[in-house]
């Protein structure tokens, strides 16, 4: 049997087993994407090429960078395991420039199209900002520790998170502190990755490998909860002091409306999923089945309106519907679909092997790369497999995406563009 024959009759064995029965509730459901009914051939691979320098290489044989997209421009900027950040046309994904760092780069970027520069964070431990037109460096700053997890811009400061569980305030403008704040590592068994930050009005949000989340005013960096939310110690009373081996929390914190309030989202990668309130960090919910999740995407998209709504009023309530799923991802337990509001399983898809990457909004369904099959489109209302792509590599990083087009990078190196062909009118 020939290699791209093994590739097809996996891919088949994987839809099989990921849809079964289950899937074809995509069909029947009536609150689905418009190509539900067109399963197959939705996405294509329209351009790919060797990204990373394989000479250049450093660190573990995978890429974690999620790429940031500039439409404007038609840009997208993503680092590499090479020690290099590039910037790419967005359409053959040729070089524009390329900036050298002291580290691998596998971080997301920040592009800021205000002031057309983008932020990138790098192994070397420092976060930079280039000049997006040319890759010129603006400034550096020296964290002391790897940065992986996307910058984030808000209210004319910057945030960072780095491996040191330490999170950074910075001005964007010059480069220099403006304040952080520091928690000690835990001790013990970690898994790899950590928490990036999250924003809501004047309060920034984070976690750390001890198990423990975090609100700071976002001005000066003092504490807005009356105490901390240890989820380490909650998960080890719900659990009847049971000595669980990993107790950080990987995932940046998600924020979403929930009624009047606002809730945060956060995964314990042995305790479960959590939502807490954003004002208190008080504990609304807790799925303690969805164990080893490493990310979570809240999925928000309009339902469809429903029959017989009456009065021109029920009719805009009706067209103001929205539905929302908090999507997990774990490579021990598959990706899962729960109900914001209650923690509640709405649907879970249990992988044959592997991990599985952050799912990423696309036109209405879920983009999710794998580390064994390739690419897979969900359908976010009930886990249905609506199409897949065995590229022959295994995907760590994240996608990107943006209308019709999405990208992501292999383990091997090899970035890919997408496209989809969701039908219009049925057809």
């Amino acid at each position: 049997m020939t290699a791209p024959t093994r590739w097809l009759v996996g891919l088949g064995a994987l839809l099989a087993t990921l849809s079964g029965c289950e899937g074809i509730t995509s069909v029947a459901n009536p609150e689905v994407p418009l190509w539900a009914n067109h399963p197959g051939s939705a996405m294509s691979v329209v351009a790919r090429r060797e990204l990373t320098a394989k000479f250049r290489q450093s660190g573990e044989p995978y890429e974690r960078a999620r790429p940031a997209i500039d439409p404007v421009h038609r840009r997208i900027f993503i680092g590499s395991s090479d020690h290099g950040f590039y910037a790419l046309n967005a359409v053959d994904l040729s070089t524009i420039w390329r900036f050298e760092t002291a580290g691998a780069v596998q971080s997301e970027p920040l592009y800021d199209p205000r002031d057309d520069a983008v932020y990138v964070g790098s192994n070397d431990g420092a976060l930079y900002k280039l000049r997006a037109a040319d890759g010129h460096m603006l400034w550096r700053f020296a964290s002391n520790a790897e940065i992986t997890r996307a910058p984030l811009m808000h209210r004319g400061t910057l945030f960072c998170v780095n491996a040191n569980d330490t999170l950074i305030a910075i001005d964007p403008q010059t480069g220099k502190l403006r304040w952080y704040r520091h928690r000690q590592p835990a001790a013990g068994m970690e898994i790899s990755g950590y928490a990036g930050p999250a924003v809501l009005d004047d309060w920034v949000y984070t976690a750390f490998s001890d198990g423990v989340v975090m609100a700071y005013r976002a001005s000066d960096g003092a504490e807005a909860w009356t105490a901390p939310v240890d989820l380490a110690a909650d998960a080890e009373q719900s659990r009847g002091g049971e000595d669980l081996r990993y107790l950080d929390i990987d995932t940046t914190p998600v924020i979403g409306q929930v009624g009047e309030g606002h809730m945060l989202f956060v995964a314990s990668y042995e305790g479960g999923i959590y939502g807490l309130d954003a004002q208190s960090g008080a504990r609304q919910w807790v799925n303690d089945a969805a164990t080893g999740v490493t990310e979570l995407t809240l999925w928000e998209g309009p339902a469809k309106p429903r029959g017989g709504a009456a009065t021109e009023g029920a009719q805009q309530a009706e067209a103001g519907r929205v539905h929302r799923v908090l999507i997990g991802a774990s490579g021990l337990t598959g990706l899962w679909g729960l109900d914001p509001d209650s923690g509640a399983e709405l649907w879970r898809r249990d992988l044959p092997a592997g991990g599985v990457t952050a799912a990423e909004p696309w036109a209405g369904a879920l983009l999710v790369g794998t580390t064994r099959y390739g690419i897979f489109l969900f359908h976010p209302l009930d886990g249905g497999v609506l199409d897949g792509v065995h590229s022959g590599g295994a995907f760590a990083g994240a996608p990107a995406a943006y209308q019709r087009r999405a990208y992501l990078i292999s383990n091997e190196g090899t970035l890919f563009s997408l496209f989809i062909h969701p039908p219009t009118n049925g057809h």
